[in-house]
């Protein structure tokens, strides 16, 4: 792929009406290798490199960070700002996390790396559209938002459902873009059952696509301290109506 434009590719194996009583009896479905292997390498070349800020949500705000004056900070800050986040994760919705907000950058009209625009442009066309509608069998959606995301030591988002007002989300999904993972370094995509259990969670593998219906309790675990990587993917929603 190298001296030629990026363009992210659908493995042609995948066939989603084959998908889609699974999805219709579940709500929820693991693809893995979801793109070509050469423009899923790519991506994820590009996506490692994104521009990313810290984000947190507590105590039903949220906060930004750049990250090298997080990485300045005096440790007494960092540390009041980690118990704090903690305090709030310990009883209710919180997160930490690296992001790039890709598709906010967009229409903003902000400057996006090539390949990270070449993708969004890709997940609002025909080839991703077409594939969820036939995996859903659900025409309503039209746009596709996006941010890249890291989580790296630490870093964790609790249980919440997705459902929010005015935002028309139909369907969560997370395209992975970490290289290499193992189940016990966390960072899974945890789906709950109302009596608070895991009913089915998710590795973040290496060019799997996760998609699932919204509503739906979900979170991300924390990522261990002895991880050997960073947790990256591209995350967002299809929704029924743009920005």
């Amino acid at each position: 792929m190298k001296g030629s434009p990026f363009q992210p590719i659908i493995d042609p194996a995948h066939d989603p009406r084959r998908y889609a009583p699974v999805f219709a009896r579940t709500g929820r479905l693991h693809i893995p290798g979801f793109l070509t292997a050469a423009s899923a390498t790519e991506l994820q070349r590009a996506a490692a490199r994104a521009p990313f800020i810290k984000s947190w949500f507590m105590e039903g705000r949220s906060f930004e960070s750049d990250l090298e004056r997080l990485r300045t900070a005096a440790p007494t800050e960092r540390a009041e700002l980690e118990r704090s986040v903690h305090a709030a994760a310990r009883e209710g919705f919180a997160y930490a996390f690296d992001t790039y907000r890709l598709s906010d950058t967009v229409e903003a009209g902000g400057a996006v790396p090539a390949v990270l625009r070449t993708l969004h442009v890709f997940l609002n066309g025909p080839a991703f559209q077409g594939f969820v509608r036939a995996l859903t069998g659900d025409v309503r959606g039209v746009y596709c938002d996006s941010q890249v995301t890291r989580y790296r030591s630490g870093d964790f988002l609790t249980a919440h459902h997705d459902d929010k007002p005015g935002q028309n989300r139909l369907y969560a999904y997370v395209l992975n873009l970490t290289p290499r993972w193992r189940t016990d370094w966390g960072g899974l995509l945890a789906f709950h059952d109302p009596d608070g259990h895991v009913a089915e969670a998710y590795t973040p593998t290496f060019n799997a696509l996760n998609i699932f219906r919204v509503p739906q309790d979900h979170a991300v675990t924390v990522v261990a301290p002895f991880s050997g990587g960073d947790r990256l993917s591209v995350t967002g929603w299809i929704r029924s109506r743009g920005p």
